[in-house]
């Protein structure tokens, strides 16, 4: 054991499974029952520590030692009792909670957790608000949906990450555009409201996250949202997140949705509800002409209570603990490094990527890894940062044979009559995001429940929208929806501004090839069909010359790319599970006062865009935080196909 003396106290520091070279200070306050600190702390005994090599100076008005001696054989953590509470820090600000990340999830908790008002928020964000001048109109290329794709490429609001080169895609390095803004990624997203198939939270269930079936899930959705149609078994009607349809009426959307009657799929009245295969019309976050992202959703309503109080531009640099609770955080904020304690909580929300190398950067994580980086381990859980998963998506398209696509949108005068409109009634072109129907079909027969995803759009998109449209073309976005492929994240270095490692591991399954094939042979008999016969021009891509199964995969080698769905790097799990992060409270094994609430924690891939099941989580997650018991709707009925033996 480690004994630590002050003057009047003793205090012995528990046992931990780590050499003394891998001990660390890192210059940080002690707590003393009697609200005094030491200024100066000294060895007795000569000992190899890196920070212990003379006094390590430690902010306080007094000067008093503290002698630290060591019992044989045992060797301790010494950096795990780098907290200072508040009563001994007076100038250091404490709250009920802390919640690092104003993204998808955050914004939802700083919300919810707020609604108390005995208990204090602390919302830490490392990008900007959403909004110029006080005006989110002035943030045009935020909240007009039309202006998407400003942002997608901005690092203004953007964290601008990139792959490791992928083995199976030609060693290509894939672009993932991540939200740092309030609101997070549903302030850059297309804004496609997509909650997933029923049968996905039922395999949470079995994958360990106990109390994440579809019936303890749907309620949280439709707390979560208001449905232009109005609240059903399956839609909310009065919650913050508000859900539309599409008003453009453009006859390519109702194209696409005809042809696929025509190819045999069935139509649904709503993805979401009792029938997610099939196609038809696309919900959306959008509100009135504009983005409706959590930052409007949750955040702005919940600004004027005096127990919210909200940062912008910090990076939190680690988590601060006391043994093994943690008690705070450390950022960075105008060039200075700052503090700031939870009372009850530090709560993770910071996304798939940003999540997981928090909790590396504070020594929670695969204990041979952090040592590669010379960080002190608090927690031993290998699974941070591994079991992630993406999905892929390619882009089918066809010249236009009438001018009728979004080509001529693109073009400056009619982009400045779009904007004005935009800007003075929230009305057309720019009051949406135009991937305004799609669909759900099954790859293959034996296949339970749809695994691909289809988005319309009367246009066509190249290079994540970074290069205009060369001429009238309609496309549609397609992948499946449960690859098998599973990569990881690790850390660069020990330095929190680096990005991490990202490697995805993207097509190294034959399973997913298969499914990727699918994608383009099923997308080209939709097009093939008579709804299109007055639209159809030639084939943009993959185009005429690819046909044979190794021409498809090398073009879905070259062309696919992320749909922007990082997701399952902190997975919830049973307490067996060795790879399991949290637990089904989204509290992080062998910690106090630490949960991660985002996409991160999902177990596996939802069947679907991330936006909604992401916000539901966050509204399920709060109810657990405060005691509340969670909401259950049991025996919703969900369509099932007739029969398994055929695809369609």
């Amino acid at each position: 054991m480690w004994t630590v003396e002050w003057e009047g106290y003793h205090r012995v520091l528990p046992r931990h499974a780590c050499t003394v070279q891998q001990c660390a200070l890192y210059e940080e306050h002690y707590t003393a029952p009697n609200d005094h600190q030491c200024s100066t702390l000294k060895a007795e005994n000569s000992i190899s520590m890196p920070c212990l090599s003379s006094s390590v100076r430690l902010t306080s008005s007094l000067r008093r030692y503290v002698s630290v001696k060591r019992s044989p054989n045992l060797c301790p953590l010494l950096q795990q009792h780098r907290y200072s509470s508040t009563a001994v820090n007076k100038t250091t600000e404490s709250y009920s909670y802390v919640i690092v990340g104003a993204g998808s999830a955050g914004c939802v908790l700083a919300n919810r957790l707020s609604e108390n008002a005995s208990d204090s928020v602390l919302l830490l964000e490392a990008g900007p608000k959403d909004k110029q001048l006080g005006s989110t109109r002035l943030s045009w290329k935020i909240h007009m949906p039309a202006a998407l794709t400003y942002n997608l490429c901005d690092e203004k609001y953007n964290w601008f990450y990139h792959t490791l080169p992928q083995t199976h895609m030609d060693n290509r390095v894939m672009y993932w555009p991540r939200g740092r803004v309030w609101g997070g990624s549903s302030t850059l997203n297309a804004m496609v409201y997509i909650r997933g198939h029923a049968e996905d939270y039922n395999r949470w269930q079995r994958e360990g996250a106990k109390g994440w079936d579809y019936d303890h899930c749907l309620p949280y959705f439709r707390k979560a949202q208001t449905h232009e149609l109005g609240a059903d078994r399956y839609r909310g009607g009065d919650g913050p997140l508000h859900v539309t349809r599409g008003k453009t009426n453009h006859p390519l959307h109702h194209a696409f949705i005809e042809a696929g009657q025509q190819a045999g799929y069935p139509f649904t009245g709503d993805m979401n509800g009792f029938q997610q295969e099939g196609v038809g019309w696309m919900d959306m976050t959008i509100h009135r002409g504009k983005r409706w992202s959590t930052a409007s959703a949750y955040l702005r309503p919940a600004l004027s209570r005096p127990n919210l109080s909200t940062e912008v531009r910090c990076m939190v640099t680690r988590i601060l603990f006391d043994g093994t609770r943690a008690r705070g955080v450390e950022y960075q904020q105008d060039g200075q490094t700052k503090k700031v304690f939870a009372d009850k909580e530090v709560i993770l929300s910071g996304g798939a990527i940003n999540s997981p190398q928090l909790l590396l950067l504070s020594g929670v994580g695969d204990t041979d890894e952090l040592r590669k980086h010379d960080i002190p381990v608090i927690q031993h859980l290998p699974g941070v940062g591994c079991n992630l998963q993406d999905h892929l998506e390619i882009y089918v398209q066809h010249r236009c044979t009438q001018p009728i696509t979004l080509y001529k949108a693109q073009k400056p005068f009619h982009m400045v009559k779009i904007g004005l409109e935009w800007l003075l009634r929230f009305t057309g072109y720019g009051a949406t995001a135009h991937l305004e129907s799609g669909g759900f079909i099954r790859s293959r027969p034996g296949v339970p429940h749809p695994d691909i995803q289809f988005h319309f759009l009367p246009s066509q998109v190249i290079d994540h929208g970074r290069v205009k449209s060369k001429f009238e073309a309609f496309q549609v976005h397609v992948g499946p929806m449960r690859s098998t492929s599973v990569g990881w994240l690790k850390l660069k270095s020990k330095d929190p501004f680096a990005h991490p490692i990202i490697q995805p591991n993207y097509l190294s399954t034959d399973t997913d090839m298969l499914e990727f094939r699918q994608c383009i042979k099923l997308t080209r008999e939709i097009f093939g069909r008579k709804a299109f016969d007055p639209f159809r021009g030639p084939e943009v891509q993959p185009g005429p010359a690819v046909q044979s199964d190794v021409e498809i995969d090398a073009f879905i080698r070259q062309k696919a790319d992320s749909a922007y769905h990082p997701s399952c790097t902190c997975k919830m799990g049973s307490a067996s599970d060795s790879m399991a992060v949290v637990d089904s409270n989204l509290r992080v094994y062998g910690l106090e006062g630490l949960r991660v609430v985002d996409a991160s924690v999902m177990p596996s891939m939802v069947s679907g865009n991330l936006n909604a099941p992401t916000i539901m989580i966050a509204e399920k997650a709060a109810d657990t935080i405060k005691g509340i018991p969670s909401l259950h709707d049991p025996g919703v009925p969900i369509y099932r196909p007739v029969t398994l033996e055929t695809q369609r």
